[in-house]
C-alpha cells in the first residue's frame, strides 16, 4: 500500500468553531477537550465518530485497570474496535503491552485513529487493521492467542441504551452481548467489554462458564456513571488499582 494522504478523506473534519458543526453532534463538539485533551493540535473525526470515543479520562482509567490487571504473561493487546482511537492511544501510553493491534471496518474512521495516533505520538506502538475484528482475529492474529488480551468497545446501537433503565445487551446492534463473547471466546479467555452503564448485569454474569471470573467495574465522570466494563478472566485487582 502507498503513503496516505496528509489531507483528510472528505467525510472527516477538525472543526474549529462551534457554527461549523452539525446540530447533532454539538454537545458532543463543547466537551472535544475532554474526548482528545489535544483537541486544538488537529485531531480527526467523521461526524458519527463523536458518538463513539471514550472520554479521555476514562479511556486513560481503564488503561490504567488492564496495566495493573491483566495477567502478566499477557503482553498483546487487542482493541477489537479501535473506532478514532480514544482507547488505543491510551493503551499505548501505558507502555504495559509489547503491541497494540487495533481494528476497525470504517476506512474513513481507522485514517482518524491513525492521524490521532500521531498527535499523541504513540503511532509507532500500534498495528492497524482495517476490516471485521472476528475475521481479522482468526485470520491473521490467531498465533498470537497465547499472549493476547481483547478490549472490545463495540457498537451499542439498539433501541434503548440512552432511555431504557435496564439495557438489554441481546437488542445491541450490530452484535449482541451473546454473539461478542461466544466469538472472543474462542480466541482468549482474558477479555474487556465497555458497554452502557445500563447494561443488564444478569446477562452480564450469565454468559460466564463454570468457574470463570468476571468482574464489573463503572467509569464516571463528573460524579456520573458514563459506561461500565465487565473483565472476564483472570484480571487480578487489589485497593491500590482501583
Amino acid at each position: 500500500m502507498g503513503e496516505e494522504s496528509d489531507s483528510p478523506p472528505p467525510e472527516v473534519h477538525h472543526y474549529s468553531s462551534r457554527a461549523e458543526v452539525p446540530w447533532d453532534i454539538q454537545n458532543y463538539f463543547s466537551q472535544r477537550y475532554k474526548i482528545f485533551s489535544r483537541y486544538d493540535e488537529g485531531i480527526w473525526l467523521t461526524d458519527d465518530a463523536w458518538f463513539g470515543v471514550t472520554p479521555e479520562p476514562i479511556a486513560n482509567k481503564i488503561a490504567q485497570h488492564m496495566e495493573a490487571s491483566a495477567p502478566k504473561d499477557r503482553s498483546i493487546l487487542i482493541d477489537a474496535f479501535a473506532g478514532a482511537g480514544g482507547n488505543a492511544i491510551a493503551f499505548a501510553q501505558s507502555n504495559r503491552w509489547k503491541r497494540i493491534y487495533a481494528i476497525e471496518k470504517n476506512p474513513a474512521v481507522l485514517r482518524c485513529a491513525k492521524h490521532n495516533a500521531m498527535i499523541y505520538g504513540v503511532e509507532d506502538k500500534i498495528t492497524w487493521f482495517e476490516g471485521d475484528s472476528f475475521e481479522i482475529i482468526n485470520s491473521h492474529l490467531k498465533e498470537l492467542a497465547p499472549y493476547s488480551v481483547i478490549f472490545a468497545s463495540p457498537p451499542w446501537g439498539g433501541p434503548g441504551y440512552r432511555s431504557d433503565e435496564v439495557f438489554d445487551l441481546s437488542n445491541m446492534q450490530p452484535y449482541s452481548l451473546g454473539t461478542l463473547y461466544s466469538e472472543f471466546s474462542l480466541f482468549t479467555e482474558h477479555m474487556v467489554l465497555f458497554l452502557p452503564r445500563t447494561s443488564d448485569l444478569r446477562q452480564l454474569a450469565a454468559v460466564v462458564k463454570g468457574e470463570r471470573k468476571a468482574l464489573i467495574m463503572h467509569y464516571c465522570m463528573e460524579g456520573a456513571s458514563k459506561a461500565l466494563c465487565i473483565y472476564y478472566g483472570d484480571f487480578t485487582f487489589d485497593d491500590n488499582d482501583l
